[in-house]
């Protein structure tokens, strides 16, 4: 049976903590194919307006490039409105019947599962797979909600300290893929 993983988010912007995420859930799973899925916007932080989709489709596309096991998906952009992971887990589901579906999330997002819409559907179509933040402490799967801790490679990055440094005009370079860091140079996004 083919195992993929899907991993979403704002990606505003994409960071070596996602990649290092990725890494560890393609070794830790045995994924076949881990898909990044670009959110045109997040049904949690609808009061914060990522940057253009066009721009973080082309920072995922320069962060993947190279790398054979992950894939980008940007059906979430090209739905448009507030993107709901069921609607992406139905697709899933539909496209690929005969396989293992995981779903990347950060371990402080474990506790909100139940809140997320169709929580029920979303529990039987999907594995979870959680990534701790360094110094947290991994946390139980609500029902009925199937998931495993991965160890991952801890990094302490996020995307909103991203944006608050460019802002403050500080170095993000060493937090960022070489390329995605000198393409919102060049984009002065952030600012």
């Amino acid at each position: 049976m083919q195992r993929l993983g899907l991993v979403g988010g704002a990606f505003n912007p994409v960071h070596l903590g996602h990649l290092l995420v990725a890494q560890a859930a393609i070794e830790e799973l045995e994924l076949d194919r881990l898909f990044f899925i670009p959110a045109a916007q997040t049904p949690f932080k609808q009061e914060t307006k990522p940057v253009s989709a066009e721009l973080r489709l082309q920072w995922l596309r320069l962060a993947l490039a190279g790398k054979t096991d992950c894939e980008l998906d940007d059906q979430e952009i090209r739905r448009g409105g507030v993107s709901y992971t069921i609607e992406t887990a139905r697709a899933y589901a539909k496209k690929f019947p005969q396989t293992k579906l995981f779903y990347l999330i950060g371990a402080d997002n474990v506790a909100k599962l139940g809140e997320w819409r169709d929580a029920g559907e979303l529990a039987r179509l999907l594995e979870f797979a959680a990534v701790p933040r360094p110094g947290q402490t991994p946390v139980e799967f609500p029902k009925p909600f199937h998931g495993r801790m991965l160890k991952g490679f801890p990094l302490e990055v996020s995307s909103s300290d991203i944006r608050a440094r460019v802002k403050a005009g500080l170095c993000v370079h060493h937090l960022l893929p070489p390329f995605v860091a000198q393409a919102i140079d060049d984009a002065r996004v952030y600012l």
